[in-house]
């Protein structure tokens, strides 16, 4: 999951993006409302957390350009803002969900992964395929029963996959979805990150790679060449 999260004060919106990496989540800041419409124009986010007031065009502002672009981010208004005219005006101008400082990043982080959940189409809070099982909101793994200790980008990379049902997730994606705007669109980072959550998930190898295209979860494991681990 990539998160845009737009917040002036600097100590906040750093505390909130090192939280969220903790959790497997990449995130990106954008001090202002110019630099949130310039993210948002060049990057694929999943869900956007909006303080209301920053300079620039107002939070508001780009709430209401997120709606009007019909991307269907999910927007998560974190402001000092509680009235409940405040609340309903938020949720008015498109807010998915509203959230008043002071807030606890646990709570943060577990609207988030509802949100997403809940993006597009309704998903299951936990993922199964192929003797995989994958739950977001404990970070925990599990094949055909053993427990898969994973680091957190490994983790971040597997939902990915997961969520895709088998489908072929480009490594371009990949790099777009689980790592933040300091990425090196040149590293050779996914193709590590995939070779060592392989080993992570053991034999036979459960990550095909699809030569040219991409990765995707092989749903009978073993059967073919793409499950071996070619990187």
């Amino acid at each position: 999951m990539r998160v845009l999260i737009v917040e002036d004060e600097p100590y906040l919106a750093e505390a909130v993006r090192d939280g969220l990496r903790l959790e497997a989540i990449a995130a990106d800041i954008a001090a202002d409302g110019d630099s949130a419409l310039e993210l948002l124009s060049v990057n694929s986010y999943d869900l956007a957390v909006l303080d209301r007031d920053i300079p620039g065009p107002s939070g508001d502002e780009v709430a209401r350009r997120i709606v009007a672009s019909g991307s269907g981010i999910p927007i998560l208004m974190l402001t000092a803002a509680d009235r409940i005219d405040d609340k309903a005006s938020g949720f008015e101008l498109g807010a998915d969900d509203y959230l008043t400082k002071p807030f606890d990043l646990r709570e943060l982080v577990l609207r988030l992964r509802a949100l997403d959940r809940r993006r597009g189409y309704a998903r299951p809070p936990v993922r199964e395929i192929a003797g995989l099982r994958l739950d977001p909101f404990r970070r925990e793994v599990f094949r055909n029963g053993r427990h898969v200790a994973l680091t957190r980008k490994q983790f971040a990379v597997l939902e990915v996959l997961v969520a895709a049902e088998g489908g072929v997730v480009s490594a371009e994606e990949l790099l777009e979805r689980a790592w933040d705007e300091n990425a090196n669109p040149f590293t050779n980072a996914v193709r590590i990150t995939v070779s060592a959550l392989r080993k992570r998930l053991g034999e036979p190898w459960i990550i095909a790679t699809v030569p040219g295209v991409g990765y995707r979860i092989d749903t009978a494991p073993g059967t073919g060449r793409e499950g071996e681990e070619r990187g």
